[in-house]
């Protein structure tokens, strides 16, 4: 369901885990603390039963960080917030399920207690960001090309269907991923298929090392640099240009590390950038500037288009940040020439565009409405957050 798209494994017995002393200091199924999280899944789910009977509208709200992304929805305040807290969370298996009311700051921080992370970088554009609204949105830091979107590491889900019927798809572990993946499903979907109650997240460990620097160099110098180094197998964990220097991040080994930095040149790059530029905190996102802000989702390799404006590069290209007044119609039919699609991301003074994600081909639509029937067949879903007719 989400436009993203159209662009971490459990245990293999063949492969031992830790010995019994790495068991012993970290229990296999360690339980949080009961006062850190509050379990509001039945007063969801009465609310949801009540709002199907009266074919009563909803707008599910997280933290609402990302009120911006997508169309608006005229409905009924259904907060997630109250439902909140990590349910379990397993070091060892790096494996964390949590609430969808959870603040994603306090996710994270638990994570980083075990030195171990969400590998796709999710945006928080908030401190109020939660768990929920970051599946719900689906969007990624600029780590994933190299680690994987968010969707990649989204092992099972709790879902309230559009009868307050409590759903469980997936689980804990890859393997419980069979036909058709319907906690993935719900990545990027608006929260239009159903309201998220917890979800199950594969984590990994933090790199040993970090290293940014900065290549001052012309543009198509450096989208062949980064074309020649994608086929290396080079520590590069980020990659973006702007103003005439290619940033990158490199990440792994200590030795590995600095070997590639001293190959590769170049100056330091403030360490701060890469979470600047997840969080659009750059200049070209805050700049007085009224012109829209436009998400192109393109293959990496592709020339820059031929369109007015300024451009971020990120993802090695594949993820580019426009500002443009250059028509919608202009904009997205250069991203689909050249294999890609373009969103409004956000449009101007923050007000919701009319039609911010490219619309879909016919037989897609009718595959998204058939599914949008099936699982909110009376709409009270986030009506219209994706497309008017979902």
């Amino acid at each position: 369901m989400n436009q993203d798209s159209h662009d971490a494994r459990g245990g293999d017995p063949r492969h031992p885990g830790p010995d019994h002393h790495e068991q012993e200091r970290r229990p296999r199924h360690a339980e949080p603390d009961p006062a850190a999280g509050h379990d509001a899944g039945e007063a969801l789910a009465e609310r949801i039963r009540q709002a199907h009977a009266d074919r009563t509208p909803l707008r599910i709200v997280g933290g609402d960080t990302k009120a911006f992304y997508g169309r608006a929805v005229d409905g009924e305040v259904l907060s997630t917030t109250a439902h909140h807290g990590i349910v379990h969370y397993d070091p060892v298996e790096l494996v964390v399920s949590v609430r969808a009311g959870t603040r994603l700051s306090a996710l994270e921080a638990a994570l980083d207690a075990e030195g171990q992370q969400l590998a796709c970088e999710p945006p928080h554009f908030g401190a109020a960001a939660t768990v929920g609204g970051m599946v719900a949105a689906g969007l990624s830091g600029p780590r994933r090309p190299w680690a994987g979107a968010v969707r990649d590491f989204v092992l099972g889900i709790r879902l309230i269907g559009h009868d307050g019927t409590p759903l469980r798809f997936g689980g804990e572990v890859m393997k419980n991923v069979a036909g058709y993946d319907l906690s993935r499903l719900m990545v990027g979907a608006q929260g239009c298929l159903g309201v998220l109650s917890e979800v199950s997240f594969k984590v990994l460990p933090k790199p040993a090392a970090t290293r940014n620097l900065r290549l001052a160099m012309p543009l198509e110098a450096a989208l062949e640099r980064l074309a020649e180094w994608g086929r290396k197998p080079w520590p590069i964990s980020a990659a973006s240009y702007h103003d005439g220097a290619l940033n990158l991040r490199l990440e792994g080994g200590v030795s590995s590390v600095a070997q590639t930095a001293e190959q590769f040149g170049g100056e330091a790059l403030e360490a701060d950038y890469w979470s600047a530029l997840r969080e659009q905190r750059l200049a070209l996102f805050t700049a007085d500037d009224p012109r829209p802000l436009w998400r192109l989702s393109l293959p990496n390799n592709v020339p820059p288009l031929a369109l007015d404006g300024d451009v971020l590069y990120d993802w090695a290209g594949a993820q580019r940040w426009l500002k443009s007044d250059a028509p919608t119609a202009t904009i997205r039919e250069a991203a689909a020439r050249a294999g890609g699609h373009a969103s409004c991301f956000r449009e101007r003074d923050g007000a919701h565009p009319a039609e911010p994600f490219m619309p879909l081909p016919p037989v897609l639509a009718k595959y998204h409405q058939r599914l949008k029937q099936r699982l909110d067949p009376y709409g009270i879903f986030n009506p219209g957050r994706l497309y008017e007719a979902l």
